[in-house]
């Protein structure tokens, strides 16, 4: 490997505990409690060079959300090519949003909970995004299983947002019912999953 080489290692390292650093504070202290100031003492260096990396912390939380929005792109890409049909595919998608909560709820509430970095969904749309892709992904599943028969023709951001909505609540509960429990929770998710899609089918 070589010097040049090395040194984009180095710097994508150096990002990766950075985010990972950030992420990690805004979990346990909010939007409102993360400083850069303090991610910087969290990784020993100083605020000056992490300015070199990003702006300020809605651009960390940005870099975030990217990185969940990349991970789910790629998962929807990977379930739509193994999936027998619209539906099944639509399921699996939408029961993987919901088990990813369950599994890394603080991740989920940051992502969905905390200040929108996207802002409306005009703007989301409008704007080049790993969020705004996975959007679009989704609504092509849903799409598609509209096409092919299998759901009643609403509109699709209806559906979109119905769905969201569902996953939201869900893990709403999980986080603040600790009463709430795992098995409890898988349950719950799996049946919900499974009764939207009954009701929104023809």
């Amino acid at each position: 490997m070589g010097v040049i080489e090395k040194r984009a290692k180095h710097k994508e390292e150096f990002r990766r505990e950075i985010l990972d650093s950030a992420r990690e504070i805004f979990i346990n202290d909010g939007y409102d409690g993360f400083s850069m100031r303090k991610l910087a003492e969290k990784i020993d260096y100083s605020p000056t060079t992490i300015y070199l990396y990003f702006k300020n912390k809605d651009d960390l939380l940005f870099a975030i959300c990217e990185d969940f929005f990349a991970n789910f792109f790629a998962e929807l890409n990977h379930i739509r090519s193994v999936s027998r049909g619209p539906i099944e595919t639509l399921r699996k998608a939408f029961l993987y949003l919901v088990e990813f909560g369950l599994k890394n709820p603080n991740q989920y509430k940051l992502i969905f909970f905390t200040k929108s970095v996207y802002g409306t969904r005009e703007e989301l749309v409008e704007e080049e995004s790993m969020a705004r892709n996975t959007y679009f992904v989704f609504k092509e599943i849903v799409q598609d299983c509209i096409n092919a028969g299998k759901l009643r023709e609403i509109e699709v951001d209806v559906i979109v947002d119905t769905l969201s909505i569902a996953s939201h609540g869900v893990i709403a509960k999980n986080l603040h019912c600790p009463n709430f429990s795992k098995e409890r929770s898988d349950i719950v998710a799996h049946t919900l999953v499974d009764v939207l899609l009954r009701g929104l089918q023809k």
